[in-house]
């Protein structure tokens, strides 16, 4: 008898069952095609809780093989995203190098280096615009005394206390400065952000620079803030652009007894065998804004952060993030508290806070609810880095 379990070479059991594959998938295919066979799974899917997951796991698989598909080509969008990203980044560097002249016009004219011209320093707000149309005559008068009042009126260098009034201006900032602090930081001249070069690793660094004072010999103080744009390989379908992943502070090279960031503790000490009892003094953590420069390390060995680290972490980012997009940008706007009236405007009420307006029993239409969006909050000296 001829044996029939193979056909040239290749197993009958595996042809019949590739036969039946195909058979199956052609017979699905025509079954989903059937008006009341879809009827059918729709009037299934209806009386199912409709949670995402629970809608899934109801598809044919497949419907199942389609949506995994689907999300492969996801990934895929997620990685052109970060490319675009990176452009962007690349597009940031090419922009500050054309803010930078003005942004250093910005820096001699609060040092007082440079006074500025009658043509640049004009600017018509509407409260003076009005005071103008008030009258001509009172203005003659108004005039004489201004000029009398002028010739008396001090003419510090300037801008004083520039940048301290915008940490003063911002919650955010504000937070962080200590009494202590504040001395240090009316000798601030200027933050500026510097992009990494092109080819290197996403990042930015934020500068800020200090005239000589009492507290500590360097110039400029650093901060780097590390960037990563590319999708986790995880959770890929997180992607949401740039975040910030690390970030170095430097070495602040303090003058004896003016290290803030530190405070000096008495502490007795009792001898076990005589009973003595002596003082001993040791320096402790201060709450400090220059603890800004000494920030927590994320961590890079897989274990991951306390609850309370996490926060700082994820605070000490957004401040960085707040410089580079916010402050140093729109810094005389934060300065006469213009861009933080700005920022209240769009403020959303608390989470959940929603009112559902309902017609009268007549049944009128709803009136539309007025919602405000939130507003969305980029070589002296160095310090060493960290």
């Amino acid at each position: 008898m001829a044996d029939n379990s193979f056909s040239d070479g290749v197993p009958s059991d595996s042809v019949e069952a590739a036969k039946n594959a195909s058979n199956t998938e052609k017979l699905t295919d025509q079954v989903m095609q059937n008006p009341r066979v879809l009827a059918a799974l729709q009037e299934r899917l209806d009386n199912v809780p409709h949670t995402p997951s629970s809608y899934i796991e109801t598809l044919p698989k497949a419907v199942k093989r389609r949506i995994n598909a689907l999300k492969q080509l996801q990934v895929r969008c997620a990685h052109i995203e970060a490319k675009f990203y990176e452009e962007v980044h690349d597009l940031e560097r090419k922009y500050a190098a054309l803010y930078q002249p003005l942004f250093d016009k910005r820096r001699e004219f609060i040092s007082g280096d440079v006074e500025p011209t009658d043509a640049e320093s004009e600017w018509h707000s509407e409260s003076e615009e009005e005071e103008r149309l008030a009258g001509d005559v009172k203005n003659k008068v108004v005039i004489t005394e201004k000029e009398a009042a002028t010739a008396e009126e001090p003419n510090p260098k300037g801008i004083p206390e520039f940048w301290f009034t915008i940490f003063r201006n911002v919650d955010m900032l504000s937070e962080l400065v200590q009494e202590y602090d504040e001395p240090i930081l009316k000798h601030l001249q200027d933050i500026k952000v510097k992009f990494s070069d092109p080819g290197q690793p996403m990042s930015f660094v934020l500068e800020f620079h200090f005239e000589p004072n009492d507290y500590f010999t360097n110039s400029v103080l650093t901060k780097t803030y590390k960037m990563k744009s590319e999708p986790d390989k995880a959770d890929p379908f997180s992607f949401e652009g740039p975040e910030i992943v690390d970030c170095d502070g430097c070495t602040i090279d303090w003058k004896k007894g003016k290290n803030v960031t530190v405070k000096t503790i008495k502490k007795k000490q009792k001898h076990k065998g005589r009973g003595t009892v002596r003082t001993i003094t040791k320096q402790v953590p201060n709450e400090s804004f220059f603890n800004f420069f000494n920030p927590l390390k994320a961590s890079g060995d897989g274990e991951s952060l306390d609850e309370d680290s996490e926060f700082t972490l994820a605070s000490d980012f957004e401040i960085g993030h707040f410089f580079r997009e916010r402050i140093v940008p729109r810094a005389v706007l934060y300065f006469t508290g213009e861009a933080i009236e700005d920022d209240d405007n769009f403020e959303e009420g608390e989470e959940g806070e929603e009112e559902e307006l309902e017609g009268d029993e007549e049944g009128e239409d709803e009136e539309d609810a007025d919602i405000n969006p939130k507003k969305e909050p980029s070589q002296p000296a160095e310090c060493k880095q960290q």
